[in-house]
């Protein structure tokens, strides 16, 4: 069986881990607890760090902002920066999500917001509930597809060496 190493980015709260969590065992945490990644990198900045380490043995990357919070879709533009410059290639496989459209009435990030940066990265955009689990199999899904049918660098483009190091 085929193991697809997915980075799941975005600001704290946003609902990285929900979405996670939702995907391979069906169930939502409803209490936040924030990932050792997200506590560590507010304490101590060298742990920053970590998340190069993460996008260079990542293959394909879910970007999370929430909906209902317009700071949260500012903060991903430059994490999609930070995977190019990690990368060193355009192409890599990324999918745009704006997570909790189960608060509708809370929205911050209009649909159109979302599939413009979509349109401008030239990757798909879904909105997505780790709530009521609204779009989750199909974001996993989607990620899957990207990188199966995404063409590989050439060595000369990318890092390609240094990213199969594990």
């Amino acid at each position: 069986m085929r193991e697809y190493k997915v980075v799941v980015l975005g600001s704290g709260g946003v609902g990285k881990s929900a979405l996670t969590v939702q995907f391979v065992t069906g169930t939502f945490i409803e209490k936040y607890d924030p990932t050792i990644e997200d506590f560590y990198r507010k304490e101590i900045e060298q742990f920053a760090s970590m998340r190069d380490l993460y996008i260079r043995n990542g293959q394909g990357f879910i970007l999370v902002y929430s909906l209902v919070n317009q700071q949260s879709f500012q903060d991903i533009k430059p994490m999609r920066d930070q995977i190019i410059r990690v990368k060193r290639y355009q192409q890599v496989p990324v999918v745009l999500v704006g997570n909790k459209v189960d608060l509708e009435g809370e929205r911050e990030v209009s649909p159109s917001e979302g599939q413009a940066l979509a349109e401008d990265w030239g990757c798909p955009f879904m909105e997505t509930s780790a709530k009521s689990k609204t779009m989750v199999d199909e974001l996993f899904t989607e990620i899957v597809r990207q990188m199966d049918f995404s063409p590989l660098p050439d060595r000369s483009e990318a890092c390609c060496a240094t990213c199969n190091l594990q």
